[in-house]
């Protein structure tokens, strides 16, 4: 299988497109914001005409008020995956969030969780704050204190919480780069000026294809009791208008800035993986260098 990996308005569809077409292959999602029902616009999700006649897999599977699960998601990838090789097809794996994308390709074990251990946890984030709680954490198991940043508080409570409950250190659970089935990456490299300039386009393009007004949809349906969706780009923004904080002019800057600097640590992201292959994004044989990279030898 192939996985176009890289960051936000990198141009990973319309390869993950031509890479399907050229493979007889279907493509799976790996955008964690194109699984919610009726976030389209603010995800640039694929139009039906985009798709070119790709069936595409695991979009619009979560309502808006639904949290986020990466292990739901591992769930649904690997159905979908052997799915699309028992019809002797090739899948093709595509998204910036990156552990959704090794959730779909690599060793990556979920434990249980504890409502109650959690619901303490976070009453003492919020009490204590992250830094007295990543203390603790290195306390426990400096292999995860090193891979959480102190800042993060949510991922913070999650290791706690698994060591409570497991006895065993967060980081026995951390992902391994060690593929589960025969994969390779192909990561959209873009110069981060150009990045920045089409990323502002992109969120203008939102604006005027009505992201405000699907906002306003998504309200009815319940999107500010969604604790994941509710904070997805460009959408907590436009919340946060329509609630009087703040004007449109200003929450578009700020989609525009925030979505910079995710695409920044999407990037770090992949780039930490050494078995990536970066391929230029306007490179005019773009596309036969990924299929070149999609026919060597797996890397394990």
């Amino acid at each position: 299988m192939i996985a176009v990996v890289g960051a936000t308005a990198a141009g990973k569809s319309d390869l993950a497109v031509e890479l399907a077409l050229r493979l007889g292959g279907e493509a799976v999602n790996a955008d964690s914001m194109q699984l919610y029902r009726g976030m389209d616009v603010g995800t640039a999700k694929l139009r039906a005409d985009e798709m070119r006649g790709v069936p595409h897999h695991l979009l619009d599977v979560w309502d808006v008020t639904e949290t986020a699960s990466v292990a739901e998601y591992q769930r649904l990838a690997d159905a979908a995956l052997d799915g699309i090789r028992a019809r002797g097809r090739t899948p093709v794996l595509v998204g910036g969030s990156g552990l959704y994308v090794r959730a779909a390709l690599d060793r990556l074990e979920f434990p249980g969780t504890d409502a109650a251990v959690r619901a303490r946890l976070e009453a003492e984030l919020a009490e204590r704050g992250s830094g007295e709680l990543h203390a603790r954490l290195r306390a426990a198991d400096p292999v995860a204190a090193d891979a959480i940043l102190p800042s993060n508080g949510r991922r913070i409570v999650r290791a706690l919480e698994v060591v409570e409950i497991t006895g065993r250190p967060f980081s026995a659970t951390m992902p391994t780069r060690e593929y589960r089935r025969d994969a390779v990456q192909i990561g959209v490299a873009v110069p981060r000026d150009v990045l920045d300039e089409r990323i502002a386009l992109r969120v203008e393009r939102m604006w005027a294809a009505g992201l405000v007004e699907e906002v306003r949809r998504l309200e009815k349906a319940g999107i500010r009791r969604g604790r994941t969706a509710s904070r997805a780009l460009g959408y907590a923004q436009v919340l946060r208008f329509l609630a009087g904080e703040g004007t449109e002019d200003e929450a578009r800057a700020e989609t525009v800035r925030l979505t910079r600097r995710f695409a920044r640590r999407q990037e770090s992201w992949f780039r930490r993986d050494p078995r990536v292959v970066w391929l230029p994004h306007d490179a005019p044989d773009l596309v036969e260098r990924a299929l070149a990279a999609g026919s060597a030898p797996p890397t394990i």
